[in-house]
């Protein structure tokens, strides 16, 4: 007979309960989740925090799951053409390689045909050993109509009917797959954004009869996008030739109107709403008309997103950060030498990888700004170039550019903006060396966040509800350069931890305010404080790279995310903290 000591014991029933789909009280539902590049079912930030804060859960061992779709042709590989217009080919990847195929199998009706749906799950565990369990859904199975079976292949693909066919699926679908798999003492469907919510619906089907407060008892919803154009919108004459007359009936109860805002069913349907910053929040409670929507502003999973040589830095002088990231505060006191080596060493990383994917050989001592995100045109990427004569004054020999992104594939807009971009480059190259990396991937996003030296962010206002992309550099002792608006306002102290562009928000700027002006203040900031800075004040530059881990690396991460959810939105405990 084997002897277990009681503490062994008692760990190993603590986890066997943990594993137990019964003790499970959280279903996180996400129409993207980026865990890492080589699973490629992520757009951009949306799925990145899905990903970021599904590990932190993991890490502190909350009882949490989570449900997304499984895209076998992803997002998109993004190449430019001769006329460096960007085209997009599939990002084909072998499911079975990174995940299990379960046995399980359930269906949702559209288009009166049975939709069969199986999944496979990706154990993501965390740093305890604590394991969570991501479920991506998959219709592509031989028994499915073939329309049917492309509808888990291409994330944010398609038109609105093929959108609005993904939606069900996740949010119905993903619903009875997790009552298939056991989970039937889930408290709290948290939604992050509203792709999900035909998950209410399907809670209503549940209960047999119609209770509308029963159901907000359930749900959690948060929602990012901080202008009503971005939320979809689904007509009831499209509706009427996807769901069965009796769902129908049930959702024209819950929204009686022409047709369902994703949103509003959340809004609705929601014991607990919340934006992803707290200017987010204000602007989301006047756009909603409101008032109960709450801020929890967004962060990133720290371990996933610090480089390896700033990672061993901080260990060695603030031992267990990884899992109470709050003791970065102590970055403070981070020798100088020691921190600038590990910059260097990321900064060497990145232009290896630029020389050797475009020839381009960038210089180590030349003041590197970044700039990494969805290729958007409200993001403004070419707002640095509103003026080519005066950049070159002031940065000609002096800084050196890396841009890189990806414009939805139906929007010229962006894809024009990343044509100018790329052409202004050939331009200035001779004074301002610059590149545009083409695919970004999150492996990429580490570079380049890790190994730029200023971060550069320049969106309309009020149009960033957060963004997360600054947030990823400020761990590694990179400094923000951005419009106040979303997380900056918050982690915002000129000359501390970064550099404001514009003025400081309010009711008036957003209405009065020329956005033009912008460009005029990042001139002047560049040419009057961050290039001086650099090459002239290091020990000032070094101290601002100590302030950014510590002030802004101490707050703006996942576990601290996690914490307000399970305090604020979850109403459980958990062993992490």
């Amino acid at each position: 007979m084997l002897f277990h000591p009681q503490s062994s014991l008692g760990r190993s029933l603590q986890d066997l309960l943990e594993q137990d789909p019964s003790f499970r009280t959280v279903a996180y539902f996400s129409m993207e989740v980026g865990i890492k590049t080589s699973i490629p079912t992520y757009a951009g930030g949306l799925g990145i925090l899905a990903g970021d804060i599904l590990k932190s859960a993991a890490d502190l061992g909350v009882p949490m799951i989570g449900t997304t779709l499984l895209y076998r042709k992803g997002y998109f590989e993004q190449e430019f053409n001769k006329e460096k217009w960007q085209i997009e080919k599939p990002a084909l990847w072998q499911p079975e390689q990174e995940l299990t195929l379960l046995p399980n199998k359930v269906s949702v009706a559209i288009k009166n045909r049975d939709v069969h749906i199986r999944t496979w799950v990706y154990e993501l565990s965390g740093l305890s050993g604590y394991s969570i369990p991501i479920y991506f859904l998959d219709t592509d199975i031989e028994s499915n109509h073939p329309e049917d079976r492309q509808l888990s292949w291409y994330l944010y693909g398609g038109d609105n009917l093929y959108r609005l066919c993904q939606e069900i699926v996740l949010g119905v679908g993903g619903l009875r797959m997790l009552r298939d798999l056991g989970y039937n003492n889930i408290e709290t469907f948290h939604l992050n954004e509203g792709h999900a919510g035909f998950l209410t619906l399907e809670l209503m089907r549940e209960m047999g009869y119609y209770d509308p407060e029963k159901v907000r008892e359930h749900v959690v919803f948060t929602t990012h996008t901080p202008v009503a154009a971005g939320h979809d919108f689904f007509k009831y004459d499209l509706i009427e030739k996807i769901m069965s007359s009796d769902a129908l009936a049930t959702l024209k109860r819950m929204i009686p109107s022409e047709g369902v805002s994703m949103t509003e069913l959340g809004l609705r349907y929601s014991r607990f709403v919340n934006g992803v910053s707290k200017k987010h929040a204000e602007v989301s409670r006047k756009l909603f008309s409101a008032p109960t929507i709450q801020s929890v502003t967004n962060g990133i999973h720290p371990t996933t997103w610090v480089s390896p040589g700033m990672r061993k830095l901080l260990s060695r002088h603030i031992p267990g950060w990884e899992n109470d990231p709050a003791r970065l505060i102590q970055a403070l006191s981070l020798p100088s030498e020691d921190l600038w080596a590990v910059h260097q060493a990321s900064k060497m990383r990145l232009f290896a990888y630029i020389l050797e994917e475009t020839g381009v050989p960038l210089q180590s001592d030349v003041l590197t700004i970044g700039f990494a995100r969805r290729a958007a045109t409200y993001k403004r990427a070419d707002l640095i170039f509103s003026n080519l004569k005066k950049l070159i004054e002031i940065g000609g020999g002096k800084i050196q550019l890396v841009f890189s992104g990806k414009a939805h594939p139906k929007d010229d807009g962006g894809k024009a903006l990343i044509q100018k971009i790329i052409n202004t480059s050939d331009k200035i190259k001779d004074s301002i060396p610059m590149v545009y990396l083409e695919n970004q991937t999150m492996e990429l996003g580490r570079l380049i966040t890790q190994g730029v030296d200023v971060w550069l962010n320049t969106p309309l206002r009020p149009r960033e509800a957060s963004g997360t992309s600054g947030m990823k550099c400020t761990i590694n002792g990179v400094m923000n350069f951005s419009v106040l608006d979303g997380w900056w306002i918050e982690g915002w102290i000129e000359d501390v931890t970064g550099w404001a562009i514009g003025p400081t928000p309010s009711d008036t700027d957003l209405h009065s305010y020329d956005e033009s002006k912008d460009a005029l203040d990042l001139y002047e900031k560049l040419e009057k404080k961050i290039i001086p800075a650099y090459y002239n004040d290091k020990g000032h530059w070094h101290t601002m790279m100590k302030n950014a881990i510590a002030m802004n690396g101490s707050y703006f991460h996942t576990h601290r995310v996690v914490a307000e959810y399970c305090e604020k939105a979850y109403g459980v405990k958990f062993r992490g903290i």
